[in-house]
C-alpha cells in the first residue's frame, strides 16, 4: 500500500478503535499531533509507535515544533526560543546566532525524533514585518538574506538529527494582519514587489535543499484570483518552474477559514492537489476528514508519492541515548542561556 495525498489528526494521547481503522484508509498518508495528543515523552513515544506499526510504508507522524508560542510538546521536551531570538542575536553576532540556530534546530529535530516523530512543520520563512499577528515573532527577521541565513543554519541542525525540513508558508504571509485560521488573508503587492523581497528566502533554501514547502493561505489579489495553496499559477509556474523546487508540497490546514471560501471539504482537497498539493492536511474536523478520504480513495500520483516518502526521518536514538550525548547537553544548556539572557529580550 503506498501512502495516501490525506495527513489528518488524533483526539487523544493514545489511538481510539475507530482511528485505527481510519488510519488504514488508503487515502491516508499521515498524522499531524497536537499539544492535545502529548502527556509525556514515553506516552508520546508509544503513540507513534503504534502509529508507525498501523501499515508499509509507515504513515508519516508530524506536528508544528517551531520553538516559542508553537512548541506543541512542552514538559519533558527542552523549551525553545521564537525564532525572533536568532534574528536579535544577529544584529549584534551573526556567527553566534547562525551557531545558536543550528545546535537548537538539532536539539528540536534529535528529541522529537528519539520520540519517533518523523518531522516538525518548520522553519517559518515569512518576513517580519511587524504586520501579522499569527506570524510575529515566529519570523527569523524582518531581512530576507538574514531569514535564509539564519534557516539554513536551522535546516542544517535538522538534518544532522536526521529530520526532513518544511518551510512555510510560501510565497510569504508576513505582509497581511489578517488571520487565515479566521479570516482570508489578501495581499495586493505586485509581483516584482513579492519576488524582490519574500520569495527570496524560499529561492534561497530551495537551492540550499529544503525538502518540502507548504503554501500560505493568502490571496495575492494584483497576481492570481486563488489562494496560494489551491493556485497552479504560485505552486507550479513559480515555485516548481521558476524556483526549480523538485520536494513535497504540504498544504496548510484545510479547515481554516480562509481555505473555505473554496468550496466542500472534498473540492478543497481535490483543488489544493491539482494545484499541486502533495499532501493536504485537516485538522479538528473529523467530519471533514471523512469526507476528503472518501473523496481521495482512488487518488494516485506516484511522483508525489515519492516525493513523499523522503520525509520519514532518518534516525531514531533512545531518550536516554540522547541525554547522554554531549551534543544533547551542549544544545540544552545553550536553550537555557537564551531563556535567562536579560541582553536579547524583544518587544513582542
Amino acid at each position: 500500500m503506498s501512502l495516501g495525498s490525506v495527513m489528518l489528526d488524533l483526539e487523544g494521547v493514545s489511538l481510539r478503535p475507530e482511528e485505527r481503522e481510519i488510519l488504514q484508509h488508503p487515502a491516508v498518508g499521515g498524522v499531524i499531533l497536537f499539544a492535545r495528543n502529548y502527556a509525556s515523552p514515553a506516552q508520546l513515544e508509544a503513540l507513534t509507535a503504534e502509529i508507525h506499526r498501523i501499515r508499509q510504508p509507515s504513515l508519516l507522524v508530524a506536528v508544528d515544533q517551531e520553538g516559542g508560542r508553537v512548541q506543541r510538546f512542552r514538559a519533558g521536551f527542552t523549551e525553545l526560543p521564537p525564532a525572533s531570538w536568532f534574528g536579535e542575536l544577529h544584529r549584534t553576532n551573526a556567527a553566534r546566532s547562525r551557531h545558536a540556530a543550528e545546535k537548537l534546530g538539532w536539539l528540536m529535530a534529535a528529541e522529537l525524533r528519539s520520540a519517533g516523530v518523523d518531522f516538525s512543520f518548520s522553519p517559518v520563512l515569512d518576513l517580519g514585518r511587524g504586520v501579522s499577528e499569527v506570524i510575529g515573532d515566529r519570523s527569523f527577521a524582518d531581512r530576507p538574506l538574514v531569514v535564509a541565513e539564519l534557516a539554513r543554519a536551522w535546516m542544517k541542525g535538522m538534518h544532522a538529527a536526521g529530520m526532513a525540513s518544511v518551510g512555510k508558508h510560501f510565497p510569504g504571509h508576513g505582509s497581511v494582519a489578517a488571520d487565515s485560521h479566521h479570516e482570508l488573508p489578501q495581499d495586493e503587492r505586485r509581483l516584482e514587489d513579492i519576488l524582490m523581497d519574500d520569495l527570496v528566502p524560499f529561492q534561497r533554501m530551495v537551492d540550499y535543499g529544503i525538502e518540502a514547502i507548504m503554501p500560505a493561505h493568502v490571496i495575492f489579489t494584483r497576481i492570481d484570483s486563488k489562494l496560494a495553496g489551491f493556485s497552479s499559477f504560485w505552486l507550479k509556474d513559480v515555485l516548481r518552474r521558476r524556483l526549480g523546487f523538485q520536494g513535497a508540497i504540504f498544504s496548510d490546514d484545510l479547515s481554516m477559514a480562509a481555505a473555505g471560501s473554496i468550496g466542500s471539504p472534498g473540492e478543497r482537497a481535490w483543488s489544493a492537489l491539482r494545484a499541486g498539493c502533495d499532501m493536504v492536511l485537516v485538522c479538528n474536523d473529523r467530519p471533514a476528514a471523512l469526507t476528503m478520504l472518501d473523496e481521495l480513495e482512488q487518488h494516485q500520483d506516484p511522483a508525489a508519492h515519492m516525493r513523499i516518502l523522503r520525509m520519514h526521518g532518518r534516525k531514531h536514538p533512545t531518550r536516554g541515548e540522547l541525554h547522554q550525548d554531549p551534543a544533547w547537553q551542549e544544545a540544552n544548556q545553550l536553550a537555557g542561556s537564551f531563556a535567562a539572557s536579560a541582553d536579547l529580550k524583544l518587544d513582542l
